[in-house]
């Protein structure tokens, strides 16, 4: 699929639902769908659309959530809360959607009010209406749920991932999609090569993105994960853990000598991960003061010769 960067994302949602204030305090007033009918040709994403225009209410049962959204936890008691405040207050933002059948709609963005809004006994509920791509789609609830923090650092790397796996954009362009560097996207992604087991615990909030970051490089991530839940370790003893667990490895250096002791970081680890998954081949990194050497190991010509042809130079 093409790849579409948009510059309207990184504004946020106020680019679709045609306002440049913030999304949370833009409440509306439901309209019906006659009075949308002058909206037609308003811009899509990056083109505001005039106040008021693609707007409208729907009976709630006409919206349905996308399956492919990166947000899978929801928070029960916050549902309840919230939903207390729709019965008094109403729903006042609107809830991103795209017509995808007669009388259905999938949720672009605002799952969350709408779960809320079903549990408040809600039968209409006000939404903005757009044409947007599935990358569009994907875009966007990435970038709602980061604007508020609403994603775990799993949930973000999964959606980063698709973006990237999907949809075809590279690590650069996503990262100007939600406003993130590059470092960030790339540290999150690595979070990927972890168990389910410990990735299930930095979905329910019991380990952060500094202690899963610091698993990457344990033997035994599972186990250590299990430890550091149970004794309240904080990140530093983590990586102290992880190092310690470690095997000793005394490594011949060039020219027969024998290196001392020690281990790899776990970004090194990490970044060893992604370039063997990358090349299909096992990947060595080692620092040298401020330089250091990258070994790419092949078993084959023909590996040789994919190599090759990945990094864009002639084969065999």
């Amino acid at each position: 699929m093409a790849k579409v960067v948009r510059k309207g994302l990184g504004r946020g949602l106020s680019a679709l639902l045609g306002d440049d204030r913030p999304v949370i305090e833009d409440p509306v007033v439901p309209v019906t769908a006659d009075d949308t009918s002058t909206s037609a040709g308003s811009g899509g994403i990056g083109d505001p659309a005039k106040r008021g225009a693609g707007r409208r209410t729907l009976p709630i049962e006409f919206l349905e959530r996308n399956v492919g959204q990166p947000r899978y936890h929801f928070n029960e008691a916050a549902l309840e809360e919230l939903a207390l405040s729709i019965k008094e207050k109403g729903l006042l933002q609107p809830i991103l959607v795209r017509q995808v059948g007669p009388n259905k709609y999938q949720i672009v963005a605002g799952e969350r009010r709408w779960r809320a809004a079903q549990k408040a006994g809600i039968h209409e509920v006000p939404v903005v209406v757009r044409e947007l791509t599935d990358a569009e789609v994907l875009e966007v609830a990435i970038v709602e749920n980061i604007q508020r923090e609403d994603l775990s650092a799993i949930e973000e790397a999964v959606g980063y991932s698709k973006l990237i796996e999907e949809f075809g954009h590279t690590q650069e362009a996503v990262s100007k999609i939600v406003g993130k560097s590059r470092s960030h996207i790339t540290n999150l992604l690595r979070l990927l090569n972890l168990p389910q087991k410990v990735r299930d615990l930095v979905d329910n909030g019991r380990l952060s993105m500094g202690h899963a970051r610091a698993l990457l490089s344990a033997p035994d991530p599972v186990s250590l994960a299990g430890k550091v839940v149970a004794e309240g370790m904080s990140v530093r003893q983590t990586e102290a853990a992880a190092k310690s667990r470690k095997p000793s490895k005394r490594q011949p250096r060039p020219g027969g000598h024998i290196s001392g002791t020690g281990s790899k970081d776990a970004d090194t680890v990490a970044l060893e991960k992604d370039l063997s998954a990358a090349l299909s081949m096992k990947v060595s990194i080692e620092h040298k003061g401020e330089g250091g050497t990258v070994t790419v190991s092949y078993k084959t010509l023909e590996d040789l010769d994919d190599l090759c042809s990945k990094l864009g130079v002639c084969g065999f």
